[in-house]
C-alpha cells in the first residue's frame, strides 16, 4: 500500500492514536471542516465529501486486507467523512461545530445502524458512519 493511502485511511496517523481512534479521526474531520468551510462553498464542500467517501470505499477494501480485520480501528476516514456529512449545509459557529462532533460521535459509537457494518468491504467500513453523519445532521437542522 502506498504512504499516500495509508495517511489518507488514518487520517493522517490519527488512526494510530493509543486511545479513541474513532475520536482521533473525528478531530481531524473537525479540521478538515473548518478548512473547507474557509475556502469552499457548500456545492464544492459537498463534491468534496462525496470524493472523499468513495475513495475510502476504495481505499478502505485495501486496508481491511493489509490490518488483516474488520473495520479496523486504524481506519478513520470513514469518521472523518462522517463529521463532514454532519456538518454540511450547518451554520458555521462554536455550538455547531462542538455539538456536531459531540452527536456525531455518539451516534457512531452507538452504532444504530450496525446492520450496515455487514455490508462486504469497504462499503460496510463507510456506510455505518455516513448514516451517523446524515442522523446527526438532521438533529443539528432540528436543534438550529
Amino acid at each position: 500500500m502506498s504512504r499516500a493511502r495509508l495517511l489518507f485511511l488514518t487520517g493522517l496517523g490519527a488512526g494510530y492514536f493509543p486511545w479513541a481512534p474513532g475520536t482521533a479521526g473525528s478531530v481531524v474531520g473537525v479540521v478538515l471542516y473548518l478548512i473547507l468551510w474557509h475556502h469552499c462553498g457548500w456545492f464544492l464542500y459537498l463534491l468534496l465529501t462525496l470524493a472523499l467517501f468513495f475513495g475510502g470505499v476504495v481505499a478502505s477494501d485495501t486496508g481491511l486486507q493489509l490490518f488483516g480485520e474488520e473495520d479496523s480501528p486504524h481506519i478513520v476516514i470513514d469518521e472523518i467523512v462522517g463529521y463532514l456529512i454532519t456538518m454540511w449545509g450547518i451554520r458555521y459557529g462554536f455550538w455547531p461545530v462542538a455539538l456536531g462532533f459531540i452527536l456525531f460521535r455518539i451516534w457512531d459509537i452507538w452504532k444504530p445502524f450496525s446492520w450496515a457494518e455487514k455490508i462486504p468491504g469497504g462499503w460496510g467500513v463507510m456506510v455505518d458512519d455516513a448514516l451517523a453523519g446524515v442522523l446527526a445532521n438532521v438533529m443539528l437542522r432540528i436543534i438550529f
